[in-house]
């Protein structure tokens, strides 16, 4: 999607990475926005770790998930798991690469498991070295967003060595949770790894950055906000707090509050655009906003 109405740029495109890299990154959302009106923005929790390669403006957060972590701006930027939502400002531009890295592939790509990554956020060059600066100024090079996702595909490519130190029964864990909605408990998960509840939520930690019951809180939560953002017409709260696992709509009302820092409809309204269309930097998956590229 391109528009540019009075000068006003608006860009977002969507792509999956190619060359074999689907075990590590799932997607890449390209965006760039220029004289617009300055927004604020909600980082949402996901079952991504976020990677962002700005191009011509660093990005803003004027509040991370873990509170502690003073606000900033980065060139580039690594986020690990979180289950609280951090917020994103900019004065009217920004423009940059999302890729949304699968959280099992951390020790693949970064070096570390994404448990060391858990709630923070931190300059990618902390772990990919000068990699990280110098992707970021081959992709400003680049003509278009075609060539940017190319660059990404042959760099991210280069670096993936798979460390063959991730658990098969974290791996099977992981995708039990993502297969069934994050509706699996945790002593099911557990007695068919063989392990027992507490080594499974060490051992699954260590490797994702948050406990079995909480990556099951955010899956879920993940779902239903790409079904509310991408409905039309919007779904009745009652009937997604029912297809997502939630016991109820106030349950659901109350998750979202948690992760995403207010009320399914507040949060809804505040992340939509005057024109309708969804958008949501750093907030993994939307509804209908970036579109694939062909």
């Amino acid at each position: 999607m391109s528009t540019d109405l009075a000068g006003a740029v608006d860009e977002a495109v969507r792509a999956r990475p190619g060359g074999g890299l689907g075990p590590y990154v799932a997607w890449y959302d390209g965006y760039r926005q220029r004289g617009v009106a300055p927004g604020v923005h909600t980082g949402l929790p996901s079952p991504y770790l976020t990677f962002i390669v700005t191009l011509d403006e660093p990005l803003v957060i004027t509040g991370h998930p873990d509170p502690a972590q003073a606000a900033g701006s980065f060139v580039t930027l690594v986020g690990g798991l979180h289950t609280a939502p951090a917020t994103i400002t900019h004065e009217g531009a920004q423009s940059g690469v999302q890729i949304a890295v699968h959280p099992l592939a951390a020790r693949a790509l970064f070096g570390v498991p994404a448990g060391e990554l858990a709630g923070i956020d931190v300059p990618a060059e902390e772990v990919l070295g000068g990699l990280a600066l110098r992707l970021q100024e081959r992709l400003r090079e680049a003509s278009g967003w075609a060539e940017r996702f190319a660059v990404l595909d042959g760099a991210l490519l280069g670096v993936a060595r798979p460390s063959g130190r991730v658990p098969a029964e974290v791996v099977w864990a992981w995708e039990e949770l993502r297969r069934s909605g994050g509706s699996v408990p945790v002593a099911e998960l557990a007695r068919e790894t063989g392990w027992s509840a507490r080594h499974l939520l060490e051992r699954f930690r260590r490797e994702t950055g948050l406990t079995p019951k909480a990556a099951a809180r955010v899956i879920r939560f993940d779902r239903a906000r790409r079904l509310l953002a991408a409905g039309s017409p919007r779904p009745l709260l009652a009937e997604l707090a029912a297809d997502c696992g939630y016991f109820d709509q106030a349950h659901l009302a109350r998750e979202f509050r948690s992760l995403a820092g207010a009320a399914p409809s507040a949060w809804l309204a505040a992340e939509t655009y005057g024109s309708g269309e969804f958008r949501n930097v750093q907030g993994g998956e939307g509804g209908a906003g970036p579109q694939w590229e062909a």
